[in-house]
This record gives C-alpha cells, sequence and structure tokens, in this order.
C-alpha cells in the first residue's frame, strides 16, 4: 500500500493530525513509540476541550484557582471565573487519542523512526521496532513529523531543525492527599523560583487522586531531580508515594520553516509550538496536528508542494501575537528572583487577573477593554522599573 501520509509520533499532535487525515477519506498510517509517556503538567483549557471533543471521562481533575508563588513564599491566588481547567493524565489522555485516530481509519505502526528514503517509486519511511530490531518500511506521498522537541525528522528534512531551543522538563506523578494546608486538589500551583529554577519555573497539578510535581531549566548544571524534591518537601508531599518519573526537552521558540520544500512538514513540538513563559504545549500541539493535517490536504488535492507552508501561516495567523507577549514576558520576568518577586507581585493586579485568563481559556488576547490594556502596560512598566513597591501578603 502506498499511504497518503504517514504520521511519525502519535503524541497529541499526531494523533490530531492523523485523526483528521482519515475523517477526510485519506490513507494515513502513523508511528508511535511503545510505552513513552511525555511529563507534562497536563492542563487543557475550555477551547480545547471544545475544538477536540474530550469527553468528561478524560478530565481528572477541574481547577478553579491558580496560585503564583514568588521566591519569597508570598503568593496570589487567582481564581478561575466561569469555567475551569481541565486537567488530564499523558498516560490516559494520549492513547485515547491514538485510539480514537485508529478509530477513524488510521493505521498503527509501534516502532522507532530511523529514516526517510526517496526514490522512483515515491517516498519511504523506515521505522525500527523495539523488540526484534527488525527494520519495516512503509511509501507514502508525503509525512508530518510530530516526534517531538528533538525531532529526528526536523533533524534531517527541515532547515533549522536542528537548532531549536528547549528546556528539560522532570516531573513525578504522585498519590497525592486530600486538602491539606499546603495542597488544593482544586488548586494548579506555579512555582517562580530561582532556587527551584532559574530560569522557568516549577509546578505542582492536581491530578484527581494522583499529582503532578515539576520542574523545567535550560541550564545543565540545574538537578532536576533534587529540584522537584524540593517541591515536594515544602508542598508536604515527601511522604506520598511515587507512581512514576518522567523527563523530556519542551520547544521554547517556533521553527521559521516547517516544511522541506518536498514532502515533509512538521507539528507540535517538533515545530517548537510551546507557548513561551507559560510552557504550554497539549493545546498548541493539537492546533499544529490539525494545520499540518490542513496542509497536507491542500498539497495531496492541488499538487502543489508549496501548500505545504499552509501549515505555519495558519497557525501563526491565530497565535503569533499571543506567542510573542508571552515570550517578551518570560524575557523580562524570569531573568532574576527580584523580578520574579515583582512579576509575582503584578499577579494582585484584578486586570491582570482576568485578562490573562480570558487569554488562556479562549487562546486569544482579549481586545474588548483597551483601556485595560493601557493600565497593564503602564503597571508593568513600573514593577519593571522598582517605582511600584513588592506588595506582601
Amino acid at each position: 500500500m502506498t499511504y497518503d501520509v504517514v504520521v511519525v509520533g502519535g503524541g497529541p499532535s499526531g494523533a490530531t493530525a492523523a485523526e483528521d487525515l482519515a475523517r477526510s477519506g485519506h490513507k494515513v498510517a502513523m508511528i508511535d513509540r511503545d510505552g513513552r509517556i511525555k511529563p507534562c503538567g497536563g492542563a487543557i483549557p475550555p477551547r480545547l476541550i471544545a475544538d477536540f471533543f474530550i469527553p468528561d471521562d478524560m478530565i481528572v481533575a477541574k481547577v478553579n484557582t491558580a496560585r503564583m508563588i514568588s521566591p519569597t513564599q508570598r503568593h496570589v491566588d487567582i481564581p478561575i471565573e466561569n469555567g475551569f481547567v481541565g486537567m488530564v493524565d499523558r498516560e490516559s489522555f494520549d492513547p485515547f487519542l491514538r485510539k480514537r485516530a485508529v478509530a477513524a481509519g488510521v493505521h498503527p505502526y509501534t516502532g522507532t523512526f530511523t529514516k526517510i528514503e526517496r526514490d522512483a517509486e515515491g517516498t519511504h519511511v523506515l521505522f525500527r521496532d523495539k523488540i526484534g530490531g527488525n527494520t519495516t518500511k512503509l511509501t507514502t506521498k508525503l509525512v508530518i513529523g510530530a516526534d517531538g522537541a528533538r525531532s529526528n525528522v526536523a533533524k534531517a528534512e527541515v532547515p533549522g531543525g536542528d537548532k531549536i531551543p528547549y528546556v528539560i522538563a522532570y516531573h513525578e506523578i504522585i498519590e497525592a492527599p486530600k486538602k491539606t494546608a499546603t495542597y488544593d486538589p482544586e488548586r494548579c500551583d506555579v512555582i517562580y523560583d530561582g532556587a527551584i529554577s532559574p530560569d522557568f519555573y516549577g509546578w505542582i497539578f492536581p491530578h484527581g487522586g494522583q499529582a503532578s510535581i515539576g520542574m523545567g531549566s535550560m541550564i545543565k548544571s540545574v538537578d532536576v531531580k533534587v529540584a522537584t524534591a524540593s517541591l515536594r518537601e515544602t508542598a508536604g508531599l515527601t511522604d506520598c508515594k511515587t507512581i512514576r518519573k518522567e523527563g523530556a526537552p519542551i520547544p521554547l521558540k517556533p521553527l521559521e520553516r516547517w516544511d522541506n520544500g518536498k514532502d515533509v512538514v512538521l507539528a507540535g513540538d517538533a515545530a517548537g509550538v510551546v507557548a513561551p513563559s507559560s510552557g504550554e504545549g497539549i493545546y498548541y500541539a493539537m492546533v499544529g496536528g490539525r494545520v499540518a493535517a490542513t496542509a497536507a490536504a491542500a498539497s495531496l488535492a492541488s499538487g502543489r508542494v508549496k501548500d505545504l507552508q499552509l501549515a505555519r501561516k495558519l497557525f501563526m495567523r491565530e497565535h503569533k501575537q499571543v506567542f510573542r507577549v508571552l515570550g517578551a514576558m518570560q524575557n523580562a520576568y524570569y531573568r532574576s528572583d527580584e523580578r520574579r518577586e515583582r512579576f509575582v507581585s503584578l499577579c494582585h493586579d484584578v486586570d491582570v487577573q482576568k485578562l490573562t485568563f480570558e487569554a488562556y481559556m479562549n487562546k486569544k488576547l482579549v481586545k474588548a477593554r483597551p483601556m485595560a490594556h493601557l493600565k497593564i502596560g503602564l503597571k508593568n512598566l513600573a514593577h519593571l522599573s522598582g517605582l511600584v513597591s513588592v506588595l506582601r501578603t
């Protein structure tokens, strides 16, 4: 069989791309490594739940508050009004997406991508199975590379694909207690503390009867396991049973190019679509999969390889400005504990809270209140310049 598209990677991005293409009548194969679970806080906004038809039984917790914690352990609780942030566990969420893709007609394969070959018969994707080490070759018209932040497809096929910056993220899934003085199963804690991460942040996210505790950093000398142990101790979770431990890279910047001009287009982490500052990736990965599928379908219909460029164009049309603002925020506030302290202080502001969560829930910058934007800009400058004293709680 010659496939229309072979998708390399079966995470949220790859599974979404494969399902969309299969539902539109294309012959699709999906290659996924067996048993890999990505470290992830698991937060998904209402827009993802609606846009991608996520059933309620996939939501392991519903969060109604976000707590921002400063280097001096001050905190600001931000209520999530008129809704909730859903939490998923990637151990069950990713297989659900893959099974749904297979139900739509996708042909699943298990193995590790090795390379792409081309000859007179077409494009061939080669992968090796985990047990016997045997190599299988699939012939296809197009390839979608959705194989993560250090994508082998991107490195081999797309200019700049080997130079994407990333942080190393690590987390531990634990058996969580019921509500305590330091842990709330309906609250996400985000820790901005250089002792935990000098250039990113730490998190404690509820997963129903479990919790994800982790952090990320670009700095190689940072011991992610020691930092996570410190998070657990501060939250009174040291004695909780550890269920599993996971680590992986998280990209920090979208690639300038997502296709090779021939037969390959990237999606998700492989294209670098994780939000700066927040590190949020599931929603953007699934959108990345959807636009990659759209671009692939357009190219197959028209015969024009240029249509593969639609993936990046469609994504950036909607999300470029959000990424730009979040990137500026990360550059401004993550560089020192003094800046992080001021960032948490800024989060006291009601306008900041409302606009932040409206943007998060709906995945777009809110333009309805221009005066609020102006006020936030002025407050932001005041905090960065030190004109505003740090608030105490």
